[in-house]
């Protein structure tokens, strides 16, 4: 969206989507309490260079501040 946003001259603002056959298994739910219980933390800056979409490489992107919580393991449901 960012890269979009930059090649047409505009700011990015709002992603919006939908999520379909979502589910949470019996051996999640521990998992997805602790999840829940987490504040956000502040987001990241994405920075990219300033050339075209088609011309933009991965050392031409980065993720300023990335923050995350602890790793939260979610088995696979079998």
């Amino acid at each position: 969206m960012s890269m979009i946003a930059q090649e047409c001259g505009l700011q990015p603002r709002h992603f919006v989507h939908t999520l379909g056959d979502a589910h949470i298994y019996l051996n999640h739910v521990e998992g997805v309490k602790l999840q829940l219980q987490r504040e956000p933390l502040p987001l990241p800056k994405l920075v990219l260079a300033a050339k075209p979409t088609l011309e933009i490489k991965f050392e031409d992107v980065a993720l300023e501040n990335y923050q995350h919580h602890a790793f939260i393991k979610f088995p696979v449901a079998v």
